[in-house]
């Protein structure tokens, strides 16, 4: 007997109404990874959907990042389950880690690619309800125009609440370089913060 969440059903294309029933429930049970990983790593997502938005600036592009350091990650936890169900590697450090690196190598490849002008999407201007979704959006607007490598040390140690030694051991940098990265970073949030609001 399938469990409901176990079937799929969809149309077999626009021309036929017939739907179609499809058991994934074997392939599902079939992988290779345990479940105490899948779960710990679902668990993840939220946090790490957010680390990635405040990279990329955009919800897309943050899902396709999301999206791409997930496949990485389950390759690792295929070849490294023991290390990562024994403690000796951080999941959450780990994940964290391949979506920054995902990021870092779509910019290299960003700029090697021909470069188009982008124009942005004009926002609708709309005045807030209440004054702490303004803030949220300067804050948003700031964080989107530091460079990448004080974005990320800003989050990292400020939003996601990492202590200095594992946000230089995800990012492969000295702890004082981490520490200096954040300073910068949040002294160039708080000079545009204040040309915003003063």
């Amino acid at each position: 007997m399938l469990a409901p969440r176990d079937v799929i059903r969809y149309t077999r294309s626009a021309c036929s109404p017939l739907p179609c029933s499809v058991d994934i429930a074997p392939p599902v049970r079939e992988q290779g990874t345990p479940p105490p990983l899948r779960d710990r790593l679902a668990g993840l997502l939220p946090e790490l959907r957010a680390f990635a938005r405040y990279l990329c600036g955009n919800r897309s592009e943050a899902d396709d990042l999301v999206q791409e350091a997930l496949l990485r990650t389950l390759r690792s936890l295929e070849t490294r389950e023991a290390e990562f169900l024994s403690g000796q590697i951080d999941l959450r450090a780990w994940a964290l880690a391949v979506i920054r690196n995902a990021f870092h190598e779509q910019l290299r490849r960003r700029r090697r690619e021909v470069a188009l002008p982008e124009t942005p999407a004009e926002e609708v201007a709309t005045p807030p309800l209440q004054e702490e979704p303004g803030r949220l959006r300067d804050l948003s607007r700031a964080l989107a125009e530091l460079p990448p490598l004080l974005r990320e040390a800003v989050i990292l140690v400020g939003a996601q609440g990492l202590p200095y030694a594992e946000a230089a051991a995800i990012c492969g940098v000295p702890v004082g370089t981490m520490k200096a990265r954040v300073t910068r970073g949040r002294r160039l949030l708080a000079v545009a913060l204040g040309a915003v609001t003063g």
